[in-house]
């Protein structure tokens, strides 16, 4: 699990922390003693400077505490800050490699990351300072209390014990609340924001009233949660003022007649009261807040973490690729056990330098087949070969230089252009970057950001969705790469510029792979694979032309004169 995974990371630290906790718990241990002797032997026996040395040794075992507590707060940092970076890598992976295949900004994964993270952020961190002081104050406090006054130790277990018996019961009912507050939470965020994103539609169809019908379900669901949830906790803060109050209780019950009778000092019960009051009495009140507020946070918040974004299984080996051939045996995918397969019983061998189309109706599959070819998908049956060995078993690094990928949604950062032209190639010369740019079509648009020292913004801001494709075509084309697949990846640009783009990447050797956005792609291509539900059908242009009467309809509804067989 990525959770414990980052803890062990940093085990070091932790027992860092559980050294200089055993100075911030000294004080606890000593406390109540040191005050009963400051009566006992100082000011209840007529000599004060005595009671105030006591005094101020106490003060001094105080700020001796106050420093391990500070080191604790200093180094904290070091080991939950890592652990979130874990985990936010652990959402994004699952929302890139998830199921769902939207286009759209996952509203619900931006919860996950901006809630149920940062949760679990501050949750790990209240349980390294609550629960560690909980249980090294809490020992000391408790040794302290049975050397001073070992004959009303049971004053403070039976009421103890009582309390932590009903807290225990309430548990079931808090974690429930907390669960459904989170996942109303989460709700209210994915139908919120699928209204704000599609409002435009929306407002185009009438359907204002709906939205907002929809939308305020949600809102009133989440406040139902959340007031079910409070009145949980305040029955909670009721259990555990039980357990904190009644040992003061009876010990001012039981003391004065113990004193009466010569079996307790003064100091002794005052030694008693400073531990009750001081370190037992709120380290329940810790123990409830770490308990049923900051545990139950953290278990519920890893579990909606575990079931939303699963850790993702990425495929590594040592395998060596032996030539450049794809090559696909029966190769069957779907998004669930039980989701009719959008790749079923696909067979395909692609020598090296062979040129694919790939064309069919949106959402039957050609991006699967994209990150199949890739090795990022595994498919359910068969076999993806690159260069004669499954493509999941290929070195990783040998894996991501050699099969390149070009999506429709284009990732550039901020940076100049030459960093972002040389992401796959960083020894690449300035004339390398700037012939592959003027291959796909990009020397103008360059030269217009200042040539490859000019900046780019963060996410390509202030350029087109075309401008921001021709630079991720001419860092692929850049790239070493063997295998290049665009998929939809010339979506935003005009039919003439797509068509210098894969005509650049046809020109430049190797495989070539284009999951097409129009069909003028494959009246380019060797191959065309027809992905429309059924078998898949491959063959030239031509071919199909013959044999598939849905490829010649699908080309005669595109070009604007009957086509032939």
């Amino acid at each position: 699990m990525t959770y414990l995974r980052a803890l062990r990371e940093q085990r070091r630290g932790i027992v860092v922390l559980l050294g200089w906790s055993v100075l911030e718990g000294v004080p606890a241990l000593l406390s109540g003693r040191l005050v009963g002797l400051a009566v006992d032997r100082g000011f209840g026996a007529g000599r004060p400077w005595v009671g105030v040395g006591w005094l101020l040794l106490f003060a001094a075992v105080a700020v001796l505490g106050g420093f391990g507590l500070r080191q604790v707060f200093m180094r904290l940092g070091a080991v939950v800050e890592p652990l979130r970076d874990a985990l936010v890598r652990q959402v994004v992976r699952g929302v890139l490699h998830g199921g769902s295949q939207t286009r759209q900004p996952d509203a619900s994964a931006v919860a996950r990351i901006t809630r149920h993270v940062e949760v679990v952020r501050d949750a790990t961190a209240g349980v390294l300072v609550q629960a560690r002081a909980l249980l090294v104050t809490t020992a000391a406090a408790l040794v302290g209390l049975a050397v001073t006054v070992s004959s009303l130790a049971w004053l403070v277990i039976l009421p103890v014990v009582a309390a932590l018996v009903l807290f225990g019961l309430l548990l079931p009912s808090l974690a429930r609340g907390q669960r459904r507050l989170v996942l109303a939470d989460e709700e209210s965020a994915a139908v919120a924001g699928t209204v704000l994103l599609g409002m435009r539609d929306v407002v185009a169809v009438g359907g204002s009233e709906q939205a907002l019908h929809d939308v305020m379900e949600q809102v009133n669901r989440q406040a139902s949660a959340t007031v079910r949830m409070a009145c949980a906790t305040a029955l909670r803060g009721v259990v555990i003022a039980l357990g904190g109050f009644a040992p003061l209780v009876l010990l001012l019950l039981v003391a004065p007649g113990m004193v009466r009778a010569g079996t307790l000092s003064v100091g002794e019960v005052l030694g008693a009261v400073v531990y009750l009051s001081t370190s037992v009495q709120p380290a329940l009140r810790r123990l409830a807040d770490t308990t049923s507020t900051i545990v139950l946070r953290l278990v519920v918040a890893l579990r909606r973490l575990a079931e939303a974004a699963p850790p993702v299984d990425v495929p590594g080996g040592d395998a060596v690729p032996e030539g450049r051939e794809i090559e696909l045996s029966g190769v069957t995918f779907g998004w669930s056990a039980t989701a009719e397969p959008v790749v079923r019983s696909l067979d395909l061998v692609l020598p090296e330098g062979a040129h694919l189309a790939v064309i069919g109706p949106s959402g039957i599959g050609k991006s699967t087949l994209a990150g199949l070819i890739t090795g990022m998908v595994e498919p359910q049956a068969g076999v993806v070969r690159f260069g004669g060995v499954p493509v999941r078993s290929v070195a990783p690094g040998v894996r991501h230089e050699r099969i390149a990928l070009v999506p429709q949604e284009t990732y550039l950062f901020t940076g100049t252009v030459r960093e972002n032209l040389a992401l796959f190639a960083p020894a690449a010369s300035d004339a390398a970057l700037l012939s592959a740019a003027e291959a796909v079509g990009a020397t103008d648009l360059i030269t217009r950001l200042g040539g490859l020292s000019g900046s780019v913004g963060h996410a390509g801001g202030g350029l087109s969705a075309g401008e921001a494709q021709l630079l991720a075509a001419a860092r692929v084309h850049a790239s070493p790469a063997d295998v290049v697949i665009l998929d939809e990846a010339a979506s935003a640009l005009d039919p003439s510029a797509e068509a210098v783009v894969e005509h650049a990447f046809a020109a430049r050797g190797g495989t070539l792979i284009v999951i097409a956005h129009r069909l003028s792609s494959a009246l380019r291509a060797d191959l065309v694979l027809l992905m429309d539900g059924g078998p898949p059908l491959l063959g030239s242009h031509q071919d199909l032309l013959a044999n598939s009467p849905l490829y010649r309809d699908l080309m005669a509804a595109w070009q604007p004169t009957p086509i032939a067989p």
